[in-house]
């Protein structure tokens, strides 16, 4: 190959769905051996981008060249024999299959007979090994992986086909960190053999840890780009919201008031286990720990979400009672982390997921005031800052951030004035995470408790009062955020210290 010639070339590419461009003039290059980071906010065409590129979708205008050779997939097995391969956010394998078969699937001429396929298992093992999974036998059924794990066996396919480019979708959206980083130690492998690699994440600093270069999009249009190491984060941000961003953490003044709400030696059905802490009025109070270690649990056991064994939640010195009813009518809420299948209902409109928990300032004699309800609404978007044509659109339309925030809108329509918040910012742009943030504080500012769930430590030591580290099910410490760093958090995470509760 001419080292001259892009790997991958998308020259002028536009594509429209219905009155919506979500790509317009879009162009970019792929090296052999490198990175490219595709950054952007929510709904500034990414997705739709890689699904071009792995024949998912088809361009209106435009080309795409592989090694200077025209690339125009009609579908996804086609961009797949021109050595593209695509690792989606959520994973796309056959549970119920062996690793092998999932290694297998969809590639040309391989048959299942046994003959054939013992003459393939060589290029099987060979791409588990270049993935580090050496030891795990091709008859291991895939379910019963790890996500990472399953994760490494989809690029292992990728390799099996003798793919030249690989496309991640946010890879590391449900990865615990020691994951992230033998998943990056792969991309750096892939690399070294010249393979030419397009990665997405909201997240800077993995793109300046794993990434050469950088392409910025903004609302379907190319917006910047260039080497990594010639450029600021701030700067990288500016180009993806088209502003400067002072502040990636905004900071609303609050002072935490009295105690206000206390868990009394909460357990559930396997996890929490025996956690007792006091929240304050107006507090952020930040939940860290590793993926498994029972903060998810934790939340749904406060609102009355799941069976408690045992414990108390009180509210004002009065004890909430057990159900969820009850702890909702005591003021407590949750936004779930699964905002597409619990925390939001995807098919129903704007105002329907803000209101139908409760109706009840808008009936009168069994009927619905149908111009109040839509006046309400319109004001929550407008403090939430929601983007929407308007209430009745459907929330399947909206990008993850302002789902989100429709979300956040729900259980203050519900007069909650104890939010817990699981994992808020996960998949969200850095303009809309500072959204959020700033939403938080001017919530806690007025009063809330806020408890928040998050695996990214920074947001945490950025925006939080306090923070309480959980580990196999405990509340293990709770501290002023000052007294903590990221290393500190981590140590308490994998229980390296001996650290006391202080809550």
């Amino acid at each position: 190959m001419n080292p001259d010639v892009p790997l991958l070339e998308m020259v002028g590419v536009s594509k429209a769905f219905g009155p919506t461009q979500a790509l317009s003039d879009v162009s970019l290059s792929v090296v052999a051996g490198k990175v490219l980071a595709l950054v952007g906010e929510n709904g500034a065409g990414k997705s739709t981008l890689l699904k071009i590129l792995s024949g998912a979708h088809h361009a209106d205008r435009g080309e795409m060249r592989i090694a200077g050779h025209l690339f125009r997939p009609a579908n996804p097995h086609d961009a797949r024999a021109a050595g593209v391969a695509m690792i989606y956010q959520e994973l796309n394998l056959a549970p119920d299959l062996t690793v092998e078969d999932n290694i297998l699937l969809g590639q040309a001429g391989t048959g299942w007979g046994t003959l054939l396929r013992g003459r393939l298992r060589p290029r099987v093992l060979d791409a588990l090994q270049t993935v580090g999974l050496g030891e795990l036998s091709p008859k291991a059924i895939v379910g019963a992986l790890s996500v990472a794990q399953q994760q490494l066996i989809e690029i292992a396919r990728a390799l099996a086909s003798n793919a030249k480019i690989i496309l991640f979708d946010e890879p590391t959206s449900s990865l615990p960190k020691h994951d992230v980083e033998r998943l990056f130690e792969i991309i750096r492998r892939l690399r070294e053999t010249g393979i030419g690699v397009v990665y997405i994440s909201h997240f800077l600093e993995e793109v300046r840890d794993i990434c050469d270069t950088y392409t910025v999009l903004r609302d379907g249009h190319n917006a910047g780009g260039g080497v990594i190491d010639e450029v600021t984060d701030a700067q990288i941000v500016a180009c993806m919201v088209g502003r400067d961003v002072a502040d990636l953490f905004p900071k609303v003044p609050h002072t935490p008031g009295e105690p206000w709400v206390r868990v009394e030696d909460l357990s559930g059905q396997s996890s929490p286990l025996e956690v007792t802490v006091q929240l304050r009025r107006g507090e952020i109070f930040g939940v860290a720990g590793l993926v498994g270690a029972g903060r998810t649990e934790l939340l749904r056991c406060i609102v009355g979400l799941d069976y408690c064994r045992t414990g108390v939640v009180y509210v004002d010195g009065q004890a909430a009672g057990h159900s969820l009813r009850a702890r909702m009518t005591r003021g407590i809420g949750l936004v779930s982390e699964d905002r597409k299948s619990e925390g939001l209902a995807q098919e129903l409109s704007i105002i329907d997921n803000m209101t139908l928990s409760n109706l009840a300032p808008y009936t009168k004699l069994g009927l619905l005031d149908l111009k109040k309800r839509g006046k309400a609404v319109a004001e929550l978007m407008a403090r939430l800052e929601v983007k929407a044509r308007h209430g009745h659109q459907a929330i399947s339309d909206l990008s993850g951030g302002n789902q989100q925030k429709v979300a956040i809108a729900r259980i203050l329509h519900q007069n909650a004035d104890i939010l817990l918040l699981d994992e808020p910012t996960k998949g969200i742009d850095v303009g809309t995470k500072a959204e959020i943030y700033r939403l938080m504080g001017e919530l806690a500012a007025q009063g809330k408790t806020i408890v928040f769930v998050s695996s990214y430590l920074p947001e945490l030591l950025a925006v939080c009062d306090r923070i309480g580290v959980m580990a196999r099910g405990r509340l293990r410490d709770v501290r002023e955020t000052s007294q903590w760093t990221e290393e500190s958090v981590m140590e308490c995470a994998i229980e390296i210290d001996g650290g006391g509760i202080d809550a």
